[in-house]
């Protein structure tokens, strides 16, 4: 099993914030999309997050080695959450490949945006498009 993380970026330039602050649950669910595709003949699934994020943590989310839990995988996105429900977000894009000898039996991907302390998180489960 082998993963590289492509890109890990802020993409907004002004604080990102929510109209209805109030209807939002922190930490935000990762938007994710994942796609199986063949790059050399190697069978690789892109998987592209969007992360909100308190725009007061200066750092970039780290991602954790992905797991397979047969049919599925499970990706962390770790950050530094305040206890506080932040004014603004920070949004961040971050794009990896995983590949591995079962990769074409993966069927969704559960991912999750961790906080590191406490360690807290919320997830989402997005199925493989091929």
């Amino acid at each position: 099993m082998a993963y590289q993380v492509l890109q890990n970026t802020r993409i907004n330039t002004n604080d990102f914030i929510f109209l209805h602050p109030d209807t939002v649950t922190y930490p935000v669910k990762p938007l994710v999309s994942v796609k199986l595709y063949e790059p050399n003949g190697v069978p690789t699934l892109k998987i592209r997050a969007t992360l909100y994020i308190n725009s007061l943590d200066p750092n970039n989310p780290t991602v954790e080695e992905p797991t397979e839990l047969e049919d599925t995988l499970q990706i962390y996105f770790d950050y530094d959450f305040s206890e506080e429900t932040p004014e603004s977000c920070d949004v961040w894009y971050v794009e990896l490949d995983y590949t591995s000898d079962t990769v074409k039996n993966i069927t969704e991907v559960v991912s999750y945006l961790k906080d590191l302390d406490p360690e807290t998180s919320r997830g989402t489960k997005t199925k493989v498009d091929d």
